[in-house]
């Protein structure tokens, strides 16, 4: 009798799991929303430039 923790398909879950977290570990994934803020921030006339500027260098930092 196998106890629960060692079943099967909860050992293929929790691989899964595993190398889905270790592939979304990158810096990218992180940098991602600071990135899209940014861009998002530079499409206002006036002051987005001045607005995003801190955001690319934040994103810069992460990557």
């Amino acid at each position: 009798m196998m106890t629960r923790i060692l079943q099967p398909k909860r050992l293929i879950g929790a691989a899964v799991l595993a190398g889905v977290a270790m592939a979304l570990s990158g810096c990218g994934v992180a940098a991602f929303p600071v990135r899209v803020t940014s861009a998002t921030a530079k499409i206002v006339p006036v002051a987005g430039d001045v607005v995003a500027y801190p955001l690319d260098k934040t994103a810069d930092a992460i990557d």
